[in-house]
């Protein structure tokens, strides 16, 4: 039982696994409590990166919170296994009830906080649904009529990840209008909902009212790159769209001068103060590679910038960053880089 001064989780302690609930074909949701009884603080759409125990080595990745801090006694994911999902999949074969993981986080700037609007647009693709199912949850429970036109695409009906609870959220409350998109219909059950690959046609028919909207988009590169083309043809102001990929456009945020890059044929050197090791590199090479190369493990979950499970304090030295949003302006300023994306620019010491 929690005492009467509530505490909150932070990723010094364990999650503790205590429900795995089916999905869909290869879709799990797991529901984590910490085992001390403290509760989940974050915003809607935001994520977490969990340290998996693969028999081949700890490993990091990267989800989505698919509930909504309106619930906290409880965090969840939904996860989905791809072909070649390594994680992924040891989280569906091996991960059960009473198991305790480390996690990360959470982190993610993907909103409805950071954006407020009085009518929203989602549209997700596959497991992209799982932030705009926290969102929403966030505005269900908050006890007024939300105005959300929530679209979601997937292969099959079968497919659809988390259609029991938003359906039900959609029986109870006026203002959640949900479109399922399939691009074909399950063997023997028949669909009258929408069918084919989502196009303007479809979302002028689904929301009419889009250029009022503030829009928030999720699924793969291709999906979302398709939408922002869509909206862009219809002349909305792209201002108001928002979207949440592993596959950003990079940008350059580091103290160093924008026209200066690393060379390849430089020589670099990264020291590891608390080791004392220093490492001879390339700069090209990224502070991920060379600790790796020397034996050191940097926690890291996406490699591309985005999810911060890298970040180091960089005591000495500059560096070469181009990351996705996946370290503050304010770390930086405090001398924090993102390992997976920083390339030395001569002599550099890091706190690891």
């Amino acid at each position: 039982m929690m005492d009467a001064a509530a505490k909150f989780w932070n990723d010094s302690e364990e999650l503790e696994c205590v429900t795995r609930t089916p999905e869909a074909p290869n879709v799990v949701t797991f529901s984590f409590q910490s085992p001390s009884g403290a509760l989940f603080n974050h915003l809607p759409g935001q994520f977490v990166t969990l340290e998996l125990p693969l028999p081949s080595g700890t490993i990091y990745r990267t989800y989505t919170i698919s509930s909504s801090p309106s619930r906290p006694t409880a965090l969840t994911v939904t996860v989905k296994a791809q072909g070649g999902s390594l994680g992924t999949r040891w989280m569906l074969d091996h991960l059960h009830k009473g198991m305790r993981i480390r996690a990360r986080g959470p982190a993610g700037k993907f909103s409805t906080a950071h954006y407020p609007a009085k009518k929203h647009l989602f549209i997700s693709a596959g497991s992209g649904i799982t932030p705009m199912v926290a969102m929403t949850t966030w505005m269900y429970d908050s006890g007024r009529e939300p105005d959300i036109i929530f679209i979601n695409c997937a292969q099959r009906p079968s497919d659809i990840v988390l259609r029991g609870p938003m359906e039900f959220m959609a029986t109870r409350i006026v203002g959640l209008d949900i479109k399922w998109v399939v691009e074909e219909a399950d063997p023997f059950r028949p669909w009258t909902g929408y069918k084919g690959r989502f196009n303007q046609i479809m979302l002028g028919l689904m929301a009419p009212d889009y250029l009022e909207r503030e829009v928030f988009c999720c699924g793969p590169e291709p999906f979302m790159r398709s939408v922002r083309e869509a909206l862009e043809g219809l002349g909305f102001d792209m201002g108001h769209y928002h979207q949440e990929s592993f596959q950003a456009e990079p940008e350059q945020a580091d103290d160093t001068p924008a026209d200066v890059f690393p060379d390849h044929k430089n020589i670099s050197e990264i020291t590891f103060s608390r080791s004392g090791k220093s490492v001879r590199c390339s700069e090209g090479d990224t502070v991920l590679a060379v600790a790796k190369s020397a034996g050191f493990v940097i926690p890291s979950g996406c490699s591309m910038g985005i999810c911060g499970t890298c970040k180091v304090h960089k005591t000495d030295g500059n560096v070469h960053m181009v990351h996705n949003g996946g370290i503050t302006d304010e770390d930086i300023a405090e001398g924090y880089i993102l390992a997976c994306c920083s390339k030395p620019l001569g002599n550099v010491t890091v706190d690891f």
